[in-house]
């Protein structure tokens, strides 16, 4: 026995082995920090106040994250650095990490971002003279099933958070030149907007408020699959944000086979509410409507989709379908898409083809998360 188990004189002596087993304590993992923009402004004050600093700190904080292109807290040379090392210490600067950023010949630029959990979205900052368009994602993946997209072939996982959405805007922002500012934001990556309204509607807030980037609501476009209850909340938002319903055929039982969600709902259940939307805001609504070939291609979809928005205050916007390697579906050709074009505007639809951005890297929304995805996967299979 050692000395340790030795009992002294007049004492009663205790086996080791009747000793209680006390259970071996175990390092609980280090919370990961919040993100600064993730934190309420009352709280960021609260946070002010218990370390001594000044209220005002908050608004000198707020700027340098949003009007200016830092990358961490250390850059903020206008506080001491006892408070950068506090901020630091107590917060993440970003909750989004670049896992791939991809570069296209005519400079539109790809992110794929991971989260604070580990799931994955995609933002493109897209350039053209005059213009700087943001698009961003609301969800991880989505639920709406369209049939083209690679948005939706693993389902969806969760809404993002208001700083989330807001934050991609921030990424990007910081990948421009000087001389360059964000003129544009469209809602049209991963997810479906509307399915997530509160925490989009929060993020919209912050794009248009004095203190984040001060974008005018007609500079920002949201992109729907049609959910007309959420639309005609859109419509009372007190905004003039711009409305664009993804459409993509003239008719139900085409429709429900391209989205599988209009099953549920009806075009023209969809078209009332974009109708109620027009009346509510004075905004024209778009129609985005992507074209697979042999689909809903032919000139008869044109005719239909025609008499279905004749007499609104309306703009198609033509969509040829960017490739998907897990997708047979392809585009059609230049000739039947001009050709469904000219058809819409002889009988009075204004329509345009949306010039494709980015075309030789992965320009399909979703495809990098999926690409990555896959190949994680793959990985842990080996």
């Amino acid at each position: 026995m050692s000395e340790f188990c030795k009992a002294p004189p007049g004492s009663l002596a205790v086996s080791s082995e009747s000793l209680p087993i006390l259970p071996t304590a175990v390092p609980v993992p280090a919370q990961p920090l919040r993100a600064l923009l993730d934190t309420a402004e009352s709280e960021l004050l609260a946070w002010l106040a218990t370390i001594g600093e000044k209220k005002f700190r908050a608004g000198q904080i707020r700027r340098w994250m949003i009007s200016r292109r830092i990358q961490a807290f250390d850059q903020m040379t206008d506080l001491s650095a006892v408070l950068r090392q506090q901020l630091t210490e107590h917060f993440s600067f970003s909750s989004l990490q670049t896992v791939r950023h991809q570069v296209a010949a005519d400079r539109t630029e790809k992110l794929l971002l991971r989260l604070h959990d580990g799931e994955l979205v995609e933002c493109v900052l897209m350039r053209d003279p005059g213009r700087r368009t943001v698009c961003v994602s609301t969800q991880v993946g989505c639920a709406m099933g369209c049939v083209f997209c690679a948005s939706g072939l693993l389902g969806v996982k969760r809404d993002l958070t208001a700083a989330e959405i807001f934050e991609q805007v921030l990424v990007l922002h910081r990948l421009m030149e000087d001389d360059e500012k964000i003129t544009n934001v469209v809602v049209m990556g991963i997810g479906e907007p509307l399915a997530n309204y509160r925490n989009l509607m929060q993020a919209l807030d912050m794009l248009c408020s004095d203190d984040g980037f001060g974008l005018g609501a007609r500079r920002i476009t949201v992109s729907t699959v049609g959910l007309p209850m959420q639309i005609r909340e859109f419509a009372r938002c007190g905004r003039q944000f711009n409305l664009a319903v993804s459409l993509h055929a003239p008719n139900d039982e085409l429709r429900t086979q391209i989205v599988p969600v209009n099953k549920g709902t009806g075009l023209q259940e969809i078209i009332a509410a974009a109708d109620d939307y027009f009346e509510i805001t004075g905004r024209r609504v778009s129609y985005e409507y992507v074209l697979l070939a042999g689909v809903n291609d032919q000139p008869h979809h044109a005719e239909e989709l025609s008499r279905l928005l004749r007499g609104r205050n309306c703009h198609v916007n033509l969509i040829p379908m960017n490739g998907v390697t897990e997708l047979v579906m392809t585009a059609p050709g230049e000739p039947r898409t001009h050709q469904f074009c000219e058809l819409l505007k002889d009988r009075g639809i204004p329509a345009t083809v949306r010039k494709r951005k980015g075309a030789d890297i992965d320009a399909a929304c979703g495809q990098l998360r999926l690409n990555r995805t896959a190949t994680d996967a793959a990985s842990k299979d080996e």
